[in-house]
């Protein structure tokens, strides 16, 4: 048996007149106003995200990324780069050279000066000072002992001298209790009586009469305060009655319901815009589809047609029949053009080496420059696949 009963759904408050009346007449108004509303709104939903992606996030990348990537690629990193360079070179190597060879010997010849300063000292202390301080020390020791006893025999003196004056001092104190207790006592028993008569005869006296003048001021406490009291409910009932009674009159038979009608109109309208504008965007969406697939049937599959079938077809046979011709004579040309200017190099590299011949002789010991393999063979010795290139196939 379940414990635990989940609570049962509360079932939604039962609905007026007034509302079923109000919701279907306000819906149907509310769809017509908002359908157009919404196609709008998609439409220029559409139109903005196609002017984000093509026209304003390429636009920001051109005129904004790459040129700050490239201020910073081309511009920042490298001068980055010099600064700390030129930061090296001008402050970090002098420093470390400054630290490794002038810095570091000065620092050890100074700890090895005070290293042998505290050796002085320590001896200085262990075999001076410590001697010299046990004598100070048992001298004091000395003077210290018979301070002590000086001051002992002093203040043993003091002790019997202030002894004298409090046997001297308690026989004066008994002396005057005696008088005080023989002469002074029965006077003051006097004076005690006779205050108490006094106080007496002015409590009698004066009793009375504080006893009135607080009846009095009783009275004249709850007149005062029967009279605010009287005069505040009558401020209260007034009030009341010209205030509070109309106020709460018009808000209980006039404001409030006018205030519950004008809630179930408002809350029928928002609710009618809610479902008008999920109504229009499933209308949108469908009016959009249509328009897309209309489009795309008009326009994007011609013209995917005519270039898959056209231009597809022409660019190939333009591609075997013209291009490839076109970059094989200019790959021919370009060897031929590497291959006079090797020549032309060539050339007039033995022309110089024929005029320092003539001018200097054989003297200086010219020796002939040995032939070197280049990277690219010669046009008349190209490789071809039938070419031997290793020693095993050499002929």
């Amino acid at each position: 048996m379940d414990l635990e009963k989940q609570p049962a759904p509360q079932a939604p408050p039962p609905e007026g007149c007034l509302t079923v009346a109000i919701r279907i007449p306000v819906r149907i108004v509310v769809l017509v106003l908002v359908v157009p509303v919404r196609l709008v709104w998609d439409a220029l939903v559409v139109v903005g995200r196609f002017l984000r992606d093509y026209l304003v996030r390429p636009l920001w990348r051109a005129l904004v990324v790459w040129p700050c990537v490239a201020l910073w690629r081309y511009l920042v990193v490298p001068v980055a780069k010099a600064v700390g360079w030129l930061g090296k070179v001008l402050l970090v190597v002098p420093l470390v050279w400054l630290y490794r060879y002038v810095l570091t010997p000065v620092g050890h010849g100074i700890a090895w000066t005070v290293r042998g300063v505290g050796a002085g000292l320590a001896w200085v202390y262990a075999r001076v000072l410590t001697p010299v301080g046990h004598g100070v020390l048992w001298v004091l020791k000395g003077l210290g002992a018979g301070l002590v006893w000086m001051l002992t025999v002093i203040a043993n003196g003091l002790a019997a001298v202030v002894r004298g004056i409090a046997w001297v001092l308690r026989g004066i104190g008994a002396g005057l209790t005696w008088v005080y207790a023989r002469m002074f006592t029965p006077v003051g028993h006097g004076i005690v009586w006779l205050l108490k008569g006094v106080g007496a005869v002015l409590a009698w006296i004066f009793t009375p009469v504080g006893r009135a003048i607080v009846w009095c001021a009783r009275g004249l406490a709850w007149l005062a305060s029967a009279v605010v009291t009287g005069i505040g409910a009558g401020l209260y009932w007034i009030a009341r009655i010209l205030l509070v009674l109309p106020v709460v009159a018009m808000w209980r038979w006039i404001l409030a319901p006018v205030g519950r009608a004008l809630a179930v109109v408002g809350r029928e309208v928002w609710d009618a815009l809610g479902h008008a504008w999920r109504i229009a965007g499933r209308i949108s969406l469908v009016v959009g589809r249509f328009l897309a697939t209309l489009f795309r049937w008009i326009f994007v599959e011609p013209v995917r047609w005519v270039y898959r079938e056209i231009l597809t077809p022409v660019g190939h046979v333009i591609r075997d029949t013209v291009l490839r011709p076109v970059a094989e004579a200019a790959r021919s040309v370009g060897r031929i053009t590497r291959a006079a200017l090797a020549s032309a190099r060539e050339s007039v590299r033995q022309a110089r080496a024929d005029v320092r011949r003539m001018l200097f002789g054989d003297a200086g010991g010219t020796r002939e420059r040995e032939a070197v393999a280049r990277r690219e063979p010669q046009a008349a010795d190209t490789r071809t696949l039938g070419s031997s290139t290793t020693a095993l196939t050499k002929d």
